[in-house]
C-alpha cells in the first residue's frame, strides 16, 4: 500500500524525552513549553518495566499533548521488543516514532512497513505515524544518505551522541562529533527531512549558559531542533532555534531591496557594503518562513 508523502514538516525546535513509567514526569511534561514530547520506551525504562510502559502510552500521550506538543514515542531496537512496542504506540495520537540504532535503509524499511500494516489494520489515516532515524553506531554514519532518503514516513534524522562515542571508542565532545553530526546534517538535507541534534550530548545538562553557546553553534551548522532529558533545558532550545530579531530585521531588508532591484531589472545589487544575489536571498527568504512557520505554531 502506498500513501502520498507530506512535504510540510514540523517544526519541533525542543523535542523533550519523558520516561513514560514516571507519573511526576508525564504530569508536568505539558507545561514545559516544548514542541514535541517524547515518551521514552528505551534506555529510560528498565527491562522489567517495558511491559507496563507500553500499557502507559495512550494515557500518557493525551496528557503531554494537553500543552499542544506533538507526541512522539521512542521505541527499542532488538527487533521482538520493537514489534511489542509498535503494537502499543501505533495510534492517532502519536506523531512519530524514534528508531534507535538504525543500521541501513533496508533496516528503516523494514520497520516503515510494519508500522503500515498496523495503521492499516487500525483504519488510520495511511502515513500518519511519521518517523525519526538515530543513528548510533559507526556503520550507520556512512550509510547516512541512504537511510535519510530510505523512506517518505522518515521526517528526520539525528545522531545518538553517547551510544555512537562508545562504540567508536571516543569522548562524547564537540571535536570528535563534529564529523558524524555534519554528515546527518547533509544527509537530512539532501533527502529534505529535519536535521535534529546539537554538538553534544544530551547527558552534560548542568552547566545552561554553555548550553545556549552549543545551540548557537549547533544552529549555525544547520540543525534546526535537538532532544534534551531536562525540562530546564526547553527554553534554550526555543529561543536558540529560532530567528533572532536582528536577524530577521536585516533578512526583511535584505528580500525587499532584491525585489526593487529585480523589478528594476538588476539579478545582483550591493546591500548594506556586501554583493547580493540569488542563494543569500533564498537563505534570508528561508529564515523569513521559518520565522512564520514557527509563530503559527506558536499561536496554534
Amino acid at each position: 500500500m502506498s500513501f502520498p508523502a507530506s512535504t510540510q514538516l514540523p517544526i519541533w525546535r525542543s523535542l523533550l524525552f519523558v520516561p513514560v513509567t514516571v507519573e511526576r514526569f508525564v504530569a508536568g511534561a505539558a507545561t514545559r513549553g516544548a514542541d514535541a514530547i517524547i515518551l521514552d520506551l528505551e534506555d529510560a525504562i528498565p527491562a522489567a518495566e517495558k511491559p507496563r510502559a507500553r500499557s502507559l502510552i495512550a494515557t500518557a500521550a493525551s496528557r503531554v499533548a494537553a500543552g499542544g506538543a506533538d507526541v512522539i514515542v521512542r521505541v527499542n531496537r532488538p527487533w521482538r521488543a520493537l514489534i511489542c512496542d509498535l503494537e502499543a504506540a501505533v495510534m492517532p495520537a502519536i506523531t512519530a516514532l524514534m528508531l534507535p540504532k538504525i543500521e541501513s535503509a533496508d533496516h528503516l524499511r523494514l520497520i516503515a512497513e510494519t508500522v503500515e500494516e498496523i495503521e492499516v489494520e487500525r483504519g488510520m489515516t495511511p502515513g500518519h505515524t511519521r518517523l525519526i532515524a538515530m543513528l548510533e553506531t559507526p556503520g550507520s554514519i556512512f550509510r547516512a544518505e541512504s537511510i535519510a532518503g530510505a523512506h517518505p514516513r522518515l521526517v528526520g534524522i539525528t545522531v545518538g551522541s553517547e551510544d555512537l562515542a562508545v562504540a567508536v571508542g571516543m569522548m562524547p565532545e564537540a571535536e570528535g562529533l563534529l564529523f558524524p553530526k555534519q554528515q546527518a546534517i547533509f544527509a537530512a538535507r539532501a533527502a529534505g527531512i529535519l536535521p535534529l541534534g546539537f554538538l553534544g550530548t544530551v547527558a552534560d545538562f548542568n552547566d545552561l549558559d554553555q548550553f545556549r553557546v552549543t545551540i548557537e553553534r549547533s544552529r549555525r551548522l544547520g540543525f534546526t531542533g535537538a532532544s534534551v532529558i531536562h525540562p530546564g533545558q526547553v527554553a534554550i532550545l526555543n529561543e536558540g532555534f529560532r530567528p533572532q530579531p536582528d536577524e530577521l530585521a536585516h533578512a526583511t531588508r535584505l528580500v525587499d531591496a532584491y525585489a526593487r532591484a529585480i523589478a528594476a531589472g538588476s539579478g545582483a545589487i550591493t546591500f548594506e557594503g556586501r554583493m547580493i544575489d540569488v542563494p543569500v536571498v533564498r537563505r534570508a527568504q528561508a529564515l523569513l518562513d521559518r520565522h512564520a512557520a514557527i509563530e503559527q505554531r506558536t499561536r496554534a
